[in-house]
């Protein structure tokens, strides 16, 4: 699958130690999101800077030069499957408090602190053809899954007292099904029905990059930012989030490539929600959150049972009773 598209939902920055409801939602945004991002993040990794300028490139040289420096069409048809560990940004204190209107200027109107740090949860993340995937992420001494195996979905969320196996919403299995492979949009375009298209050059982080336009024959589009120099992926467009009662735009950025299984991963992945209208006034603030990847393995092993409701009851029942916890479940 699109190992940075699954990893993209990641919600606008909260504690999550407190505000029940909104952390739910946030929590289980942050699972679908792990996969999201990281999906597309593996799709796109290249391998060498090019030595030569670019020049001028049609839409279709770039996408080309793009699957060859990352390794080449055979090697990417070659990848069955892919296991990550890390860590993943679940709260902070990176953006401003807002009073309640029932209170604006006194301590009772202001939501709980949030910690000034960031907090960090390991996650593993593993993915096979087709289309299946499986997320791990370890908060409080409790472990909450989410699986999906190309057709279903199921998450299981005992940081939020719910010990029983949960189906997929309606939006989470279509986010899913809208998903690439493993080999993500760009390898194989045509094949797959996408439409690419050049929208002009624009610098992403003083770098050069081709503004590549993609629509999928759903007519889903994404903008993706390749670096004119090296091929790799600089940055795309995420999915937006719905923040203060609006969506608003987010962004993926890429760094950190390193050569992995002979391909080139970023083992860092940083995603901001533009945060245009806090508190009611115009603003270019951003929310920031971050994935750093520790390990990446190509074509471990891995059984299809792992991506099934049977193994998603079997981490229920062993889950120990629910305690109180700070979260309200809806």
């Amino acid at each position: 699958m699109d190992y940075v598209c699954q990893m993209q939902n990641l919600c606008t920055t909260r504690t999550l130690l407190s505000h029940g409801k909104h952390e739910e939602k946030n929590m289980s945004r942050r699972v679908m999101t792990l996969w999201l991002v990281i999906a597309v993040a593996t799709s796109f990794a290249a391998a060498t800077e090019s030595r030569q300028p670019a020049g001028k490139l049609t839409a279709a040289e770039i996408a080309d030069r793009n699957v060859a420096a990352r390794g080449g069409l055979q090697a990417w048809r070659g990848v069955q499957g892919l296991k990550m560990t890390g860590k993943l940004d679940a709260g902070g204190n990176n953006r401003p408090t807002l009073p309640t209107p029932a209170a604006p200027k006194s301590a009772a109107g202001m939501p709980a602190p949030r910690p000034a740090e960031q907090v960090q949860l390991p996650f593993v993340l593993e993915a096979k053809r087709p289309r299946k995937s499986r997320i791990e992420i370890e908060f409080k001494g409790q472990k909450a899954l989410q699986v999906y195996d190309g057709a279903n979905g199921w998450k299981l969320r005992p940081f939020l007292n719910r010990m029983d196996v949960e189906p997929y919403t309606a939006e989470e299995l279509t986010t899913a099904s809208l998903q690439s492979d493993i080999d993500g949009p760009i390898v194989d375009y045509a094949a797959k029905g996408t439409a690419v298209e050049l929208n002009g050059t624009e610098k992403v982080e003083g770098r050069e990059c081709y503004k590549l336009a993609l629509t999928t024959k759903s007519g889903q589009v994404t903008h993706v930012w390749i670096d004119a120099g090296t091929f790799l992926e600089a940055k795309m467009d995420g999915v937006p989030r719905r923040l203060d009662g609006k969506y608003r735009p987010v962004e993926i950025y890429l760094r950190d490539y390193r050569s992995t299984g002979g391909l080139q991963i970023p083992y860092t992945l940083e995603t901001r929600v533009q945060d245009a209208a806090v508190g009611g006034a115009s603003s270019s603030s951003s929310i920031s959150e971050r994935i750093i990847l520790d390990k990446v393995e190509v074509n471990p092993p891995l059984s299809d049972a792992l991506f099934s409701r049977a193994q998603m009851d079997a981490a229920a029942s062993d889950k120990p009773a629910p305690t109180l916890a700070k979260f309200s479940p809806r």
